[in-house]
């Protein structure tokens, strides 16, 4: 269909169109007749009716409403009519793909005119085409899903797929030999932590973390384990199932009966008369994509300590939705195991009471590693999304005749929002040049304190930062749609990122407990 031809208006023509019956407005040089709309306005028709807007330029009153999307709808679009005459729109859509021009709207490594010692051309090349996906791909799925309550589509799951999206989200390894990624950008051997770092911030800018997690969330924390774990034939059947999106896995530890402490754990596997097989009996809680999830990464108790077997889903095992304040689309889930039959050949590691503490030090250590730092990753950019949010807010909106930001308690909240986020995204980026320059074992033995004590710090200013900007907004940051929605939508999810991967106490805790380890004997005051 071809575009209507825009007439050119001055805007003393436009005042005279200032009645009920003829009605337009000037938004951004650009002239609109909502007279037809105006009773279809969720405001009601007497907002557009008011002489203060009747006739006149509205940038400012439509601007201190709503978001520039509703604009770009095609419903508001077809109202447009003209523009005025020698002026231009000044007000920028976002391009596809393009980087804020926002202050602190992206991390320093992407701001033009700073340096970084840790970003190649290559990672700021990845950037580019990550984001693009995100942008065209991902995003307008991520608002859907949320809308619906429903998983992502499988149109996305195989878009990322086709990328190796899926793949380079479990980090650098053996797993990415001879595949493709992301179209070539990158070869296996060069994909680093920081590539990783890329896509889980990239996909965060999104702002539905829910969707963030229900988007084989449960896959980056359950396949570790079989990838470093699992026999040669596990790994041969079940890596590319995963891979492909066409059979997620996820990670089952959490129980009702135990969190964080792990050997608390009752679920419980014995073998049988003839050791071929394990029973499994008891149930999981609060598992990320379980309700969709193929296979399950199980902890159990067994006859002499502690064991962990893969688990295909099949007769005995039943899931359940957890209703919650998240968000349906992560899939959280309610397991059931009742008297499942597993062959012993599925289990991971070892098993057994006589290296039960090694053995679990040691999945600690390197799967929980990379979920907390995962975890940083999203943390710390969807703090930078809340940042920007609250910036633009503030120079929009009006209070006492002038913009918020004029108020010296709304700069104070922001310069202790940009703080935070700027300081959890250096230390970030400082234990990622870590990972990338240590072994996995030395991962394992150096870095489990810091991603600890670092994720306590990113999840309570996370909270802190969701907070501030429930203020900046006011109403609008606890309504679900509209000018605040990206507020309402983190201050309700942010809590889950304090509890997910390792409570904030339990966390600081551990990287305490690991520095004390390493005092020297013969030092004091």
């Amino acid at each position: 269909m071809a575009s209507k031809e825009l007439k050119t208006f001055t805007r003393k023509e436009v005042a005279k169109h200032n009645t009920s019956d003829d009605l337009w407005i000037v938004i951004d040089a650009k002239v609109y007749d909502i007279t037809r709309f105006k009773n279809l306005h969720p405001g009601g028709a007497s907002v557009l009716v008011d002489e203060e807007v009747a006739g006149q330029d509205a940038t400012e009153a439509f601007y201190g409403l709503h978001r520039h999307d509703v604009i770009l709808k095609p419903q508001f679009a077809r109202l447009q009519i003209g523009i005025i005459e020698g002026e231009q729109a000044v007000i920028e859509s976002r391009v596809v793909g393009e980087l804020s021009k926002v202050p602190y709207g992206e991390p320093t490594w992407l701001t033009p005119g700073y340096h970084n010692p840790y970003y190649s051309e290559n990672h700021r090349t990845f950037q580019k085409a990550v984001r693009k996906f995100m942008d065209e791909i991902v995003t307008p799925d991520a608002n859907a899903r949320e809308e619906d309550g429903k998983p992502p589509s499988k149109s996305v799951i195989e878009a990322m797929a086709k990328v190796n999206l899926h793949a380079m989200r479990m980090g650098p390894g053996k797993h990415l030999k001879g595949l493709e990624l992301m179209g070539g950008i990158v070869k296996p051997e060069q994909f680093d932590y920081f590539h990783e770092l890329i896509i889980t911030q990239e996909l965060a800018r999104t702002g539905r973390r829910g969707y963030g997690d229900g988007l084989m969330a449960g896959s980056v924390i359950g396949l570790p384990p079989v990838l470093n774990f699992g026999s040669p034939e596990i790994k041969a059947k079940v890596v590319p199932d995963v891979l492909s999106g066409q059979k997620p896995i996820c990670l089952a530890i959490s129980e009702a009966f135990a969190g964080s402490d792990v050997s608390g754990l009752k679920t419980y596997a014995k073998k049988t008369e003839d050791g071929k097989h394990w029973i499994i009996n008891g149930t999981k809680k609060w598992i990320t994509n379980g309700t969709f999830a193929h296979y399950f990464t199980v902890g159990c108790k067994t006859d002499d300590g502690f064991t962990v077997i893969l688990v295909e889903r099949g007769e005995g095992v039943e899931t359940k939705a957890i209703k919650t304040s998240y968000s349906p689309a992560a899939g959280t889930a309610f397991i059931t195991f009742e008297n499942v039959k597993v062959p012993v050949e599925n289990t991971l590691g070892p098993e057994g009471a006589g290296i039960f503490i090694n053995y679990l030090l040691k999945l600690s250590y390197s799967n929980f590693n990379h979920e907390r730092w995962v975890m940083i990753c999203s943390a710390a950019r969807s703090q930078r999304l809340i940042v920007e949010e609250c910036l633009k807010w503030t120079n929009q909106r009006k209070a006492f005749g002038k913009p918020l930001h004029s108020q010296a308690v709304i700069r104070s909240k922001l310069a202790a929002m940009i703080a935070r986020v700027e300081s959890v995204q250096n230390w970030l980026e400082n234990l990622t040049f870590q990972m990338n320059n240590m072994s996995y074992k030395e991962q394992a033995a150096k870095l489990a304190g810091p991603l600890g004590i670092l994720k306590m710090q990113a999840t309570r200013s996370a909270q802190l930062t969701a907070t501030d900007a429930v203020q900046i907004f006011g109403g609008r940051g606890i309504t679900r749609t509209g000018m605040g929605e990206f507020i309402e939508h983190y201050h309700r999810t942010v809590p889950f990122d304090a509890i997910l991967g390792g409570a904030e106490d339990v966390l600081g805790d551990l990287g305490v407990r690991q520095a004390i380890r390493g005092l020297p004997k013969n030092v004091k005051l």
